[in-house]
């Protein structure tokens, strides 16, 4: 038997997202998202599934508070519905939005949570989405109008933020999907992708100036430790370009304040994207993060059978299973050695910076129930793996300093509906019961011994 223990003053979270959990979508004054938008009016999402009521957690955030408290949480990462603060999202503040994020933190805060407040979770006001979305400067704007109340009027009590998560995926992914409007626009997304690390920057400097500036500020960027098949010229070829376009175009400006060259030389080739102007890198390396989110659920493995595959296109991305490994109900690898890999890369890459992992988790059946408990021991499993490769990396030099489970509780999980559960707690979406997980009472254990056995 070994002991696992992590360092004291580790931090140990769960995390959810507004559009996720919190139902209520339409009321109190709040305005409509993308996502209201889209799980309204497009088949995208499995079995035309929406985010109306979701979990109800608008109505039962005490519950859930509570639920929390039993688990021992002593952080809690949520994201802030920006419709829900501005109606059209700039201008004219929606008290009601306010106040029901006042009694949120204020009662996490009652119960010996500390808050973490992710700015950005993917529900744009639909009205800015109408105006350019993230390829208009105008949306930045009113990004960094948001931020700054949100600051001025939270900050004396939420003392972590997260500007944007996974822009990678709200920006690359979600434009080429056709999400917004229907029209695949790669080129659309990769703009989009400019203008959010300047609203990201520019928010950085907005915290700074507030009146409550004495917390730290960061961001989640969902990350990925790429391998090539082989070690073939193509396959490697193929890897740094993965790596390039899905983690280095996102780190690199973040932290090191500039773009990788081969990315934009693909790109400007491919897409003609515009020069990027040099007073946003300027911006970028006057305002750095004070920690870096990872979000982190698999490894991505990929290969390349000529030249031409690679380029700015998914489908080098090995896509059949491995013989041998274990794959969640996302269909993604169990890969406890990627996220080792990823973590001392970013250490040895990025100059030692401080890192919570703001999401890792696993989306399993959970058809199994003994004593009114969820028997989930393929996430306990999937758990334990991961955390044991966090221990290896801080005991490597990674300045990890917490870690925050994906989910706190099942959720709407936005193109698949609520057909995938992540979550430590069950939740029945047609009576809203909160049913416990073995991981549940698991994670309860390993918070309250700051670590476990293997």
């Amino acid at each position: 038997m070994k002991e696992i223990l992590f360092p004291d003053g580790f931090l140990w979270g769960a995390a959810t997202a507004s559009y996720q959990i919190e139902g209520a979508w339409n009321e109190d004054g709040k305005g409509e998202s993308v996502w209201d938008h889209v799980s309204h009016n497009t088949k995208l999402v499995q079995n035309r599934e929406t985010g109306d009521l979701a979990c109800d957690h608008y109505h039962r955030y005490k519950e859930d508070v509570n639920i929390m408290k039993e688990i021992g949480l002593n952080a809690y990462r949520f994201s802030v519905s920006w419709p829900r603060i501005f109606h059209s999202g700039k201008d004219k503040i929606n008290p009601k939005g306010v106040e029901f994020y006042d009694k949120l933190v204020n009662e996490l805060l009652q119960n010996g949570i500390e808050p973490m407040i992710t700015l950005y979770h993917w529900d744009l006001p639909l009205s800015l989405q109408a105006i350019g979305g993230w390829e208009s400067r105008d949306v930045v704007n009113a990004y960094v109008e948001y931020a700054t109340f949100m600051f001025d009027h939270y900050g004396d009590r939420v003392k972590k933020w997260i500007t944007f998560n996974e822009p990678l995926v709200f920006t690359f992914w979600f434009y080429s999907l056709g999400l917004y409007n229907g029209k695949r626009n790669t080129r659309g997304g990769i703009i989009a992708s400019l203008n959010v690390n300047t609203a990201h920057a520019r928010a950085i400097a907005a915290y700074r100036q507030s009146r409550n500036s004495d917390g730290q500020i960061g961001i989640a960027l969902n990350l990925s430790h790429v391998y090539p098949e082989n070690n073939s010229e193509l396959d490697s070829k193929a890897a740094k370009y993965v790596d390039g376009r899905d983690n280095r175009w996102f780190l690199d400006p973040i932290i090191k304040a500039s773009y990788p060259s081969d990315i934009i030389e693909n790109l400007k080739e491919r897409y003609s994207i515009p020069p990027i102007l040099k007073e946003d890198l300027i911006l970028l390396e006057d305002n750095p993060i004070d920690f870096l989110g990872i979000n982190n659920y698999s490894c991505t493995r990929v290969r390349a059978e000529k030249p031409e595959d690679t380029t700015f296109s998914r489908k080098f991305i090995i896509r059949e299973k491995i013989e041998g490994k274990q794959y969640s109900e996302m269909d993604w690898e169990v890969c406890p050695e990627g996220f080792y890999d990823l973590l001392v890369r970013v250490d040895k890459d990025y100059g030692h910076p401080l890192i919570y992992i703001t999401e890792n988790g696993m989306a399993c059946k959970d058809t199994k129930f003994e004593d009114g408990i969820v028997q989930d021991d393929d996430r306990i499993n999937y758990l334990k793996l991961y955390l044991e490769a966090a221990h290896q990396a801080i005991d490597d030099g990674v300045n990890l300093r917490g870690y925050f489970v994906w989910s706190l509780i099942d959720n709407f999980e936005w193109t698949s509906g609520y057909s995938k559960r992540f979550g430590l707690i069950r939740v029945n979406h047609g009576t809203q019961e909160r049913i416990w997980k073995k991981s549940a009472l698991w994670y309860r254990d390993v918070i309250k011994t700051n670590g476990f056995s293997i």
